[in-house]
């Protein structure tokens, strides 16, 4: 596989193990032994750094993981930590102040599997994270290396799910927090960031433009921990855990079919990472299952090349109400589409009014209110449906990503009262409501 022409997180001049100096203790990353090139395998010793000095790929952990059983994790905490030992953390990582993200609820959506024909449905439900989605699993793991590394200030761009993320963690954690934002993020999320720290940055321009300053800022700055450039490779680890719990939360097993949502990608390549380590460690049965992609029409590069049958990925500038989706340059789209390819899977993509008729959906039948990531998935599951593209037979998982009282916008002038009415039952008697 050729590495893709631009990648999300890689500026000009990236930190290599040549200029970059870190010292971390013993220990400090866990049973993680290497940061090793996804194009030409080769490896790194851990540190801030994220893109290979040979070819310029994207790096990502190697594990030496022990013997490890369902018993050992079931006991540890009700949050990402139980999973510690298939993570770069250190042993003693509940000890540092964090969020305690994850271990979140799987519900059997029956209401909504029956209304779209499925014989069996569940909600992988992250809406109920600290700050309502799922960036604090990813940002507790970042903040984690952030702190081994000896980082000063924990920053981030951000579509608006993750600045929220890192300015709680960082409070959290006592490190001061700088959030980067495109100017015309929804101002729930602007409001959601801005509570937490002072230093919130709103900049002209999409979220690739943020993410091209907080790369230039990475290469300039001494201690700057940005979760999604200089500490990717341990920040997307933590969406490996969504994959750990669904699995452990379905009795140790993996489900048929997985609808996840697609933005730079990571989540919907960590997952599958997470169920080929359970396989691997023999904490599953290996079987076959099907993964598939969901992005909304206004930012579809991923879903427009799986259609198109090509590997490359052709940026696009975004335009739609999906904000939280709207990566234009997926730094893991290739990633995305081989793994879609190789499971049986597929990419698919939906319009915005349909994204705003399932945020409504999925709310009026499993009384989940998502933001328009989830809305996105849903919707992208109907389509899938309606298609032909999915099993209707096959026990099904929807990603749920984050709250709709984010993107409460993206509705509101679809949802209402239903009659505004005199205070008397006469009035109510004429509204003919029942």
């Amino acid at each position: 596989m050729s590495a893709p022409a631009v990648e999300q997180a890689n500026p000009a001049a990236p930190v290599s193990p040549a200029k970059a100096e870190h010292t971390t203790r013993e220990g400090a990353f866990g049973n993680a032994v290497a940061l090793s090139c996804r194009e030409c395998g080769h490896q790194v010793d851990l540190g801030p750094f994220y893109a290979c000095p040979e070819c310029f790929g994207p790096l990502e952990i190697s594990y030496e993981f022990p013997a490890i059983t369902r018993e050992e994790i079931e006991a540890g905490p009700a949050n990402i930590w139980r999973y510690k030992a298939l993570l770069p953390v250190p042993t003693d990582i509940e000890t540092s102040p964090n969020t305690e993200p994850g271990f979140t609820r799987l519900l059997e959506a029956r209401n909504l599997a029956a209304e779209l024909g499925l014989t069996k449905l569940w909600v992988k439900d992250d809406s109920t994270n600290p700050t309502n989605s799922f960036k604090d699993r990813v940002v507790a793991c970042a903040l984690s290396a952030a702190r081994e590394l000896g980082s000063k200030v924990f920053a981030c761009p951000s579509t608006g799910n993750l600045a929220n993320a890192v300015a709680a963690a960082g409070a959290r954690a006592g490190m001061r927090t700088v959030v980067f934002i495109p100017s015309n993020l929804e101002q729930p999320k602007q409001v959601n960031s801005a509570v937490f720290t002072e230093s919130l940055v709103a900049v002209d321009g999409n979220y690739d433009d943020v993410n091209k300053l907080a790369s230039e800022i990475a290469g300039e700055e001494e201690g700057w921990a940005f979760v999604n450039v200089n500490v990717r490779p341990y920040y997307a680890e933590g969406s490996k855990t969504l994959g750990y719990e669904i699995a452990e939360q379905l009795g140790w097993r993996l489900p048929d079919q997985i609808v996840i949502p697609v933005a730079s990608g990571s989540q919907l390549t960590k997952v599958h990472k997470a169920f080929q380590e359970l396989i691997k460690l023999g904490l599953v049965e290996d079987k076959p299952y099907k993964v598939f992609g969901a992005q909304a029409s206004g930012c579809s590069p991923v879903s427009v090349a799986y259609k198109a049958g090509v590997d490359a990925i052709r940026p696009v500038k975004p335009d739609t109400i999906a904000k939280s989706l709207a990566i234009g340059n997926p730094a893991d789209g290739i990633y995305v589409l081989d793994i879609c390819r190789e499971t049986g899977g597929a990419v698919e993509d939906i319009t915005d009014d349909e994204v705003r008729e399932a945020i409504v959906l999925l709310a009026r039948t499993e009384g989940i209110f998502t933001e328009t990531a989830g809305g996105t998935t849903v919707g992208v599951l109907k389509k899938l449906v309606e298609t032909g593209q999915l099993d209707t037979e096959a026990e099904t998982v929807v990603i749920n990503t984050g709250h709709g009282l984010k993107t409460l916008d993206a509705v509101s002038g679809a949802v209402g009262p239903a009659a505004t009415i005199a205070p008397s039952y006469a009035a109510f008697a004429a509204a003919g409501i029942v």
